[in-house]
């Protein structure tokens, strides 16, 4: 299942944000540059980025995201977000025994499919499981005969067979990773993924973590989601024509 945590983030990443935008238009000195922000002011400051479209100095809130229980499918399109950073539970290492997967809601919904599925991730598995027993007997052998000590020699060799045997594994192959973007990339990532057109998976993954983030910096994050939140929808013939429904869910996120 699908879970999102935010682990960590700037500490007070809007007053963050507010102290950078002072320093821009105000003559202000760094050591004095938190001083008169308050709660009031910093939303302010905050409103006052948004409307005039100066995003740089949001840049300097960062958040950090553990995400888990996402396919690898999810994987290749999240990290097309390039201003990020990622680090992803590795298939190179890591042996996959019995892997989890994430089953697609409409495979779900029809029994005869999830069916299909079901069997096509077990082949897999045992096709995943086959290869690595014949690659690591293999390794194994030529390392004992370069001489390597056994005990090495054994964990070398499944280290180097699970390294071929993954790519057998399918897109479903359950993965986990903790990913850090910085505020004006969370908006970029929200714009695109919170769109109906995004996929379902990433779309769910972008739904919670705008969720984490409001709850920490509400008026950093007041606007964010997709951009028929704040205008028309940019996605011309390919809109989902779901315009005033999209926004109702978007003041109750």
């Amino acid at each position: 299942m699908m879970k999102v945590t935010l682990i960590s983030h700037t500490p007070e990443p809007e007053k963050v944000v507010a102290a950078a935008a002072k320093l821009c238009y105000s003559p202000a000195q760094i050591q004095d540059i938190f001083d008169g922000l308050t709660d009031e002011k910093t939303a302010g400051f905050v409103e006052m980025l948004a409307e005039i479209g100066h995003e740089s100095p949001i840049e300097h809130a960062s958040f950090t995201f553990g995400i888990e229980g996402v396919s690898r499918s999810l994987l290749a399109q999240i990290t097309r977000h390039r201003i990020g950073s990622y680090s992803v539970q590795s298939q190179r290492y890591v042996t996959e025994h019995q892997f989890e997967y994430v089953v697609p809601p409409e495979i779900e919904a029809v029994p005869e499919a999830k069916a299909a599925f079901l069997t096509a991730m077990q082949q897999a598995q045992q096709h995943y499981e086959t290869l690595t027993d014949i690659l690591q007997n293999k390794h194994f052998e030529q390392m004992k005969a370069q001489g390597i000590d056994e005990k090495t020699a054994k964990r070398n060799a499944q280290k180097k067979a699970i390294e071929d045997a993954r790519f057998v594994l399918p897109n479903a192959c359950d993965t986990k990773m903790i990913v850090t973007m910085n505020a004006r990339s969370l908006y970029n990532f929200f714009s695109h993924r919170c769109c109906n057109r995004a996929q379902w998976e990433i779309r769910a993954v972008a739904d919670e973590m705008l969720k984490l983030v409001k709850a920490v910096a509400p008026n950093l994050f007041k606007y964010s989601g997709p951009p028929c939140l704040r205008g028309g929808c940019p996605e011309g013939k390919m809109s989902c024509g779901q315009m005033v429904k999209v926004r109702e869910k978007y003041k109750t996120l």
